[in-house]
């Protein structure tokens, strides 16, 4: 009997490599601007609409913690599928080397994307800053005062969680959330849904880790907040630096020596 027929590759939707037809520049491009998007979309929902009118105690119309994991979930799932053909619709620092790390990327190209994801990040959160320049008195003032949803704990979490928990939610999480990709955007066993598979999980963790440290798994959209919401947002970044980067990198590891073996025997 004839060996059986080799299962056909998944061409990658969003988030598995870079596409050999793109130039560098037109791959940071898309980074940047998918990386914008999701800070945009994610942290003008948190600032504007999770709570609306601001402090109302009746007939609220913001959309709360449901709303802003909602908005990143979508986001994800645009930007994938915008930028995903061009870039790999990575979007997020701590994917990138994740991805390195399970032999998905080349290391060469994990700085220049990194760059371009703080600099889309920067530009979103600098553009709700002109925003609320415009917005109704002492909006923007306030905004910055509550941390410009920023992440971190203590007083800046939205439950009271300390640093320990901070830590944990970002290590497990992020780890969590490269291997759900690097499992959808597998070469042979992967889905053309990807991009939504990937969407999804990113709301599902936001929907459980938001009360804990307002949710990174993404260094970008840590820095990009964190510049905007004072001191304490700046003290406590470097948690929300190294730790997604480091679950992310084991992820990666672990996904390549779990998953990616040769057959034997």
């Amino acid at each position: 009997m004839s060996d059986p027929k080799p299962e056909k590759p998944v061409a990658p939707t969003a988030l598995d490599h870079t596409p050999v037809a793109a130039s560098l520049g037109a791959t940071l491009v898309a980074e940047a601007f998918g990386t914008l998007l999701l800070v945009l979309g994610v942290i003008g929902t948190a600032l504007f609409a999770a709570d609306f009118p601001a402090g109302s105690d009746t007939n609220p119309l913001g959309v709360g913690f449901l709303g802003v994991s909602l908005a990143v979930g979508l986001t994800v799932v645009a930007g994938a599928y915008a930028f995903g053909p061009i870039s790999g619709g990575h979007f997020n620092p701590a994917v990138t080397i994740g991805l390195a790390a399970a032999g998905r990327f080349p290391w060469r190209g994990v700085l220049p994307y990194i760059g371009a994801q703080v600099v889309g990040g920067l530009v979103a959160t600098t553009c709700i800053v002109l925003i609320g320049l415009f917005g109704p008195d002492g909006w923007l003032s306030k905004a910055q005062d509550g941390g410009f949803a920023s992440n971190g704990w203590g007083k800046l979490s939205p439950g009271g969680f300390g640093i320990g928990a901070a830590m944990i939610v970002e290590l497990l999480f992020t780890g969590l959330f490269v291997i759900v990709i690097l499992g959808v955007t597998h070469a042979s066993r992967g889905t053309r849904f990807a991009g939504l598979a990937i969407g999804l999980t990113l709301t599902l963790i936001h929907l459980a880790t938001i009360p804990i440290d307002n949710t990174s798994v993404n260094p970008a959209r840590s820095i990009a907040t964190a510049v905007y919401g004072g001191v304490d947002a700046l003290s406590q970044l470097w948690v929300f630096i190294v730790f997604p980067i480091l679950g992310a990198l084991l992820a990666g590891l672990a996904y390549r020596a779990l998953f990616d073996g040769t057959k034997t025997g």
